[in-house]
C-alpha cells in the first residue's frame, strides 16, 4: 500500500511541476504531494486523503484533463496518474483485509497464550480518502 500512495504523490508531483497545468493548480498540487510524501505515520491518512481531495479539485473540470493530454507528454502522464490513482483503493483494501485477518489471529486463544504475535505493534487498518477524480476515470468524464 505504501508503494502505491508513493507512487500517486510522485506522479501528481510531477504533473505540477511539468508546467502543463495552470500556476495555482500546479501550486496546489505540489504542496499537497509533498506533504502526502513527508507525512508523519500519525498523520498519513490525513495527508493522503487532502491529496485525493486536491486531486478531485484540480481534475474537476474536465476541459483540465482533456487540456493536459492535448500537451506533448501530457497523455503519458494522466495514464500514469489514472493508473497510480486506480490502485489506491485496491491496495488500501488488501492491507486493511490482511489487517482484519493478523486481528482474527492475534485473537485465538492459542496464540494469546503461547504469545506467537511477540512484541510486534497491534496492526492497524488505514482509512482515506481514496475517491478518484471523476475526470480521470476511463467513461467519467
Amino acid at each position: 500500500m505504501d508503494a502505491q500512495l508513493l507512487r500517486r504523490s510522485a506522479v501528481a508531483q510531477e504533473i505540477a511541476t511539468s508546467g502543463l497545468l495552470d500556476p495555482a493548480s500546479s501550486l496546489v498540487l505540489t504542496g499537497v504531494a509533498h506533504e502526502a510524501r513527508n507525512a508523519a505515520e500519525d498523520e498519513r491518512e490525513v495527508a493522503e486523503s487532502d491529496l485525493s481531495r486536491a486531486l478531485r479539485i484540480v481534475f474537476e473540470d474536465p476541459a483540465q484533463a482533456d487540456d493536459l493530454r492535448a500537451r506533448p507528454g501530457g497523455e503519458e502522464l494522466v495514464a500514469e496518474l489514472q493508473t497510480a490513482v486506480r490502485r489506491v483503493p485496491m491496495a488500501r483494501r488488501f492491507h486493511n483485509d490482511a489487517v482484519r485477518g493478523a486481528r482474527a489471529v492475534r485473537r485465538h486463544r492459542l496464540v494469546r497464550y503461547l504469545r506467537l504475535a511477540g512484541h510486534a505493534p497491534y496492526p492497524v487498518t488505514f482509512e482515506m480518502d481514496d475517491e478518484e477524480p471523476h475526470t480521470l476515470v476511463p467513461g467519467g468524464s
